[in-house]
């Protein structure tokens, strides 16, 4: 997983509420296995309506995505994380996210920020034409118009998120204490060491 440190650009003003995993990613996207593509399929429905904000060229290759409340609600595919990532987003801002498409973003490398509905109001107008800063060092989001919000997030996810830590990468860290447990066990009980024929 790419580290996440400070995240800085535009930002998508999509604003929808309750937005399921369906809108996010159509279920025909999910024969794949593969992350890779999934960004083509990314808000199908909403895309295929003229003038989407997705598909204006203002907008392209944003890493930020500002959303209504109740973003990733319904299934829970790990496919709408992986759609984003494709797609190129890093963090989605919203009042409220549903717990287990936060969680499949935390496990995928992107960051949710909460904030309330005021403030998204106003990023969703500073979005319209300048950039937003998120730096979750600090747990903040700023634009370039003094404005500056306080997001709460996990300590573990923070730490996870900003060393680029997913569930292999914590168990690699741990690799010489599990090693040392492994040959311990092979001291102390050869007999559940499996032997070579």
């Amino acid at each position: 997983m790419t580290p996440i440190e400070r995240v800085s650009g535009r930002a998508i003003p999509f604003g929808a509420k309750n937005v399921d995993t369906d809108i996010i990613i159509p279920a025909r996207w999910l024969k794949t296995i593969s992350r890779e593509g999934l960004g083509a399929g990314a808000f199908e429905t909403v895309r295929a309506e003229p003038g989407n904000v997705f598909d204006d060229p203002e907008y392209a290759g944003a890493p930020i995505l500002i959303a209504g409340d109740n973003f990733g609600c319904g299934s829970s595919r790990e496919h709408a994380a992986w759609a984003l990532n494709d797609l190129g987003i890093t963090a989605v801002i919203a009042p409220s996210f549903s717990d287990i498409f936060a969680s499949n973003a935390f496990k995928n490398g992107i960051l949710t920020v909460e904030l309330p509905q005021g403030a998204i109001d106003r990023l969703m107008g500073v979005a319209l034409h300048d950039p937003i800063h998120i730096d979750l060092d600090t747990q903040t989001v700023t634009t370039p118009f003094q404005g500056r919000f306080t997001f709460a997030i996990d300590p573990f996810r923070k730490a996870c998120l900003m060393q680029g830590l997913d569930e292999i990468g914590l168990t690699l860290a741990r690799a010489d204490a599990i090693s040392a447990y492994e040959a311990k066990v092979s001291a102390e009980r050869p007999w559940l060491v499996p032997t070579v024929a």
